[in-house]
């Protein structure tokens, strides 16, 4: 693992997180999970308003 970084968080948010956590889950592997999801929702969000808002041309491969 590389250097680590400490960020200050309310006790309210440490129990919330503390209780997504997995058994055996760091709290590193756990916020890297939910930026993952937060990357995929805003993908899905960004494909969905292209989708809605433009008229998609297919390109012939």
């Amino acid at each position: 693992m590389g250097p680590t970084k400490r960020i200050t968080v309310t006790k309210a948010v440490w129990a919330d997180l503390s209780g997504m956590r997995e058994p055996g889950m760091t709290f590193s592997e756990l916020i890297e999970t939910m930026i993952e999801r937060e990357k995929k929702r805003r993908l899905v969000g960004d494909i969905r308003r292209l989708q809605e808002g433009e008229e998609l041309v297919e390109i012939p491969f």
